[in-house]
């Protein structure tokens, strides 16, 4: 190797490392620890990229680590017995999945999708059971994401279980006036993945969207681009 292409390699390493600390420092379970017990932990992990629409891992895949994004959204979903969609979750940077495995062998009960391009910190099952008995902070860590997952689920399927279609669609949109903290938003998942999301068809969302917009209480600039008109409208809906 020449030393440019020495240089190279070094770069490409020292941008590697930089990029797991970055990683690491965004994830819940991991940015209370100090920066020296942060950079043991970087060095356990690994950088990994994907192309949008690649699939990180498929349902029945053994789950041997935690991945956690950096960059990007990945989409959790199961298929049903008759091949439908099912969303579970979009992961966001700082987000992680896998962690199941990392008690127990187990095997991947859902399917991972890069929705754009990617960038992933990858960490073994026994280098995270290894950090859990010497950081005890972290199982509470996890102990407190597993809990909110848990919520978000219950809520979600309390909604599906006893709220119309429409207010579903409605409270949707309100949750994204709030989370983009302005009016003007734009959709962070296709209409099939929402559909999935709130318990119901690709089809039903665009024609609420479409009554939304005749009533006046929103306006869609394109498929994803909204501006929300009348939000105390849309939360009586």
């Amino acid at each position: 190797m020449n030393l440019s292409e020495n240089k190279s390699c070094e770069h490409h390493t020292e941008g590697a490392v930089e990029m797991q600390k970055m990683c690491i420092s965004i994830v819940p379970i991991f940015n209370h620890l100090d920066p020296d017990e942060m950079s043991e932990i970087v060095k356990t992990t690994n950088s990994v990229t994907h192309p949008r629409g690649d699939t990180i891992y498929h349902a029945g895949d053994e789950s041997d680590g935690l991945y956690i994004v950096h960059k990007g959204r990945v989409k959790i979903y199961r298929l049903s017995e008759t091949g439908k969609e099912q969303l579970v979750r979009i992961l966001e940077p700082g987000d992680f999945t896998g962690e199941l495995s990392l008690f127990s062998e187990s095997f991947h009960d859902a399917y991972a999708v890069a929705m754009e391009p990617v960038e992933l910190c990858v960490m073994s099952r026994d280098h995270f059971q290894t950090f859990l008995l010497k950081y005890p902070s972290i199982s509470l860590k996890v102990l407190s994401e597993f809990s909110k997952r848990l919520s978000k689920t219950e809520k979600q399927a309390a909604s599906i279980a006893m709220e119309s279609t429409e207010t579903r669609v409605a409270m949707y949109l309100a949750n994204q006036v709030e989370a983009h903290k302005s009016h003007s938003i734009t959709l962070p998942m296709s209409r099939k993945d929402i559909a999935s999301h709130l318990g119901t068809t690709p089809e039903t969302v665009s024609r609420k969207l479409t009554e939304f917009e005749d009533a006046g209480w929103i306006r869609q600039k394109t498929q994803r681009d909204i501006e929300i008109l009348d939000l105390d409208a849309l939360l009586l809906a």
